[in-house]
């Protein structure tokens, strides 16, 4: 017998082995063999008739049974298809370490794919969501998986299902031997509920088993490295393929999300409006120069601490693009209508979609005025004027994005205890619901200015995960020099339609997703080899490819590309051509499919 191997490597194809008499393996299992003069674990995905002397004999199984049934391979082979990365690695990414003796604990009865039972997709919404969630698993019974976007979120749920009955962590948060040992239990049925991130996703489930996929909106749930493809994306095509009841759990769901469910792929459970704080727009056009706080502001921070009340002030630290400071409008792409990138060094505008160019311009091209500044309010500060206004109130700053470690620890207990905490949007896991007094936004202008088209979808949600953090009877304040943007708008309104409709139109009228699909390729190390891509990737019928970017160096080119649903496979076969014999192999490659965040 032969056995065809993949590993976790930067290859697409699997390597060939003699499988010794005595040994049995089956497709799923995982198995130690040599590669490049060492011992590699690799994943078993064909097992066939044949003989070749030549070739190297498997070492020994790394597994005692397959982790995969056929299904679950299938997934894998789906994913890796979908997201462009190798089959090895997709399956390195999502399953648990091998157990350590190989061989350890007893043979799991993995079991295979089940009929699709034919329920849709349900979306939760609204305030109680993910407590109708847990009420959802208590009553049907069966078995559960949920996937968080962070270990900390998975951490939580097993607490909340613990009074459920046993739960296997699935997470980097515990002990490798834990997850491999809880991987076993589930498929053994001696454990039925599960929490875990990312590399859950294939966790063998029993009969009538339900997953879950909570605040599927976020960017966490694609995280760097192989595969990329976003966990809500895995889950809907496993509930497709086996017929497991699939939840997702969002205050402001994805814009592809709430298209499945406006064309009825997904039935979304009506959400009834609960309590909702007053929400105030500070038009702050021509203002906003010397001080970040408007007097309606100032006047709700001194009101919410005497009244004893906590106070989130949220800021950002980008401030890319250009905007007009006398008529809040934002100097954008003609052809992209996204935000051009403002480089302050090359004294340039450029879209980071198609690539475009521009000189700054003198003045504004919706009002002609003339003061145009990328200016912005970082948490620093934000800190000294607040500091300067309140002094006698207990003060914090907290950035985890900027700040990591020991002063990132120190930050976070200083928050902690704070009358006043200044941070960006990762800050607003320190509150839970209806705990603060006020939520302040300084300058929210600066994310819808961002160049992405996602910029509104971003804004939106987190303002909105601020509101659901502030008490009925409290405020939230949002200061702008764009006050009537559908954005603010919705938010005050308490209306999700509203910013859907106009966001899908918006996405509609230009081909960004949901409506086609969009990648970026990059090329490392070879601008030549960058540029003849996308001159490739232009002669593919159906492709809409903007104009290579290079950055200053020109060590990396980027192509951005939009096409259909098949667009993964029109980009394998130009990666294979790349890759193929007589190829120059000149520089590295990478393909992100369905990017959730716009890199520079």
């Amino acid at each position: 017998m032969i056995a065809d191997v993949a590993f976790d490597a930067p290859v697409d194809h699997p390597f060939s082995y003699r499988v010794p008499g005595g040994l049995c393996v089956a497709p799923g299992q995982r198995v130690w063999a040599p590669l490049r003069g060492a011992a590699r674990v690799g994943m078993i995905i064909a097992v066939r008739d044949g003989a070749d002397a030549a070739l190297k004999p498997l070492a020994r199984p790394a597994d005692p049974a397959p982790v995969l049934p056929p299904g679950g391979l299938e997934l894998a082979r789906w994913i890796s298809a979908e997201s462009l990365s190798p089959l090895g690695s997709t399956c390195a990414a999502l399953l648990p370490p091998p157990p350590v003796p190989a061989g350890a604990g007893g043979s799991p009865s993995v079991r295979g794919p089940r009929a699709a039972s034919g329920s849709k997709p349900v979306l939760l919404l609204g305030g109680g969501r993910e407590r109708r969630l847990l009420e959802q698993i208590e009553r049907t019974g069966g078995p559960a998986l949920i996937i968080a976007p962070d270990v900390e979120a998975a951490a939580r749920w097993a607490r909340h299902l613990a009074r459920l009955g046993r739960v296997a962590r699935l997470d980097s948060g515990v002990p490798d031997v834990e997850r491999a040992t809880s991987w076993r239990a589930l498929a053994d049925g001696a454990v039925r509920l599960a929490t875990g991130t990312r590399s859950a996703l294939l966790a063998p489930l029993g009969a009538g088993a339900m997953v879950a996929v909570l605040d599927e909106q976020e960017a966490a749930h694609k995280p760097p490295g192989p595969p990329r493809i976003h966990a809500r994306d895995v889950c809907l095509e496993r509930a497709a393929r086996e017929g497991v009841a699939l939840a997702l759990t969002a205050a402001t769901p994805s814009v592809e999300t709430w298209w499945r469910a406006d064309s009825g792929r997904i039935v979304a459970e009506p959400a009834q409006a609960g309590p909702w704080p007053t929400v105030t727009l500070a038009d702050t056009r021509g203002i906003l120069r010397r001080e970040p706080l408007t007097p309606p502001l100032a006047r709700a921070i001194r009101e919410a601490l005497a009244a004893g009340r906590r106070v989130f002030l949220g800021v950002s630290r980008l401030a890319s693009s250009l905007a007009c400071d006398e008529c809040g409008d934002v100097v954008r792409c003609a052809e992209c209508r996204i935000a051009l990138a403002f480089s302050r060094a090359a004294a340039t505008l450029v879209c980071r979609l198609c690539a475009r160019p521009g000189p700054l311009p003198d003045t504004c091209p919706a009002c002609h005025g003339r003061r145009l500044s990328p200016f912005g309010w970082g948490t620093e500060r934000v800190e000294h004027a607040v500091r300067r206004r309140f002094p006698g109130a207990r003060i914090a700053r907290y950035d985890p994005d900027a700040a990591r470690g020991a002063r990132g620890e120190a930050q976070r207990a200083a928050a902690a205890v704070a009358d006043v905490v200044i941070g960006t949007r990762a800050a607003l896991r320190l509150f839970g619901p209806a705990t603060l007094g006020l939520a302040g936004f300084v300058a929210p202008d600066q994310l819808l200015r961002l160049p992405d088209f996602r910029a509104g979808e971003r804004t939106f949600a987190l303002l909105w995960a601020a509101a659901e953090r502030v008490r009925p009877d409290g405020a939230v304040i949002v200061q702008s020099q764009n006050p009537t943007h559908y954005v603010f708008d919705a938010l005050t309104r308490q209306d999700l339609p509203a910013f859907y409709r106009h966001e899908l139109k918006f996405r509609a009228e230009l081909g960004y997703p949901p409506f086609r699909r969009l990648a970026v390729v990059s090329v490392r190390g070879a601008a030549a080899e960058g540029h003849r891509l996308a001159a490739a990737l232009g002669e593919v019928p159906g492709l809409t490819v903007y104009p290579a970017t290079a950055d200053r160096r020109g060590r990396l080119v980027r192509v951005v590309v939009k096409g259909g649903p098949d667009l993964p496979e029109f980009l394998r076969r130009v990666r294979a051509d790349f890759r193929g014999p007589g190829s120059r192999r000149l520089g590295i490659m990478d393909v992100e499919v369905d990017p959730v965040e716009w890199r520079s």
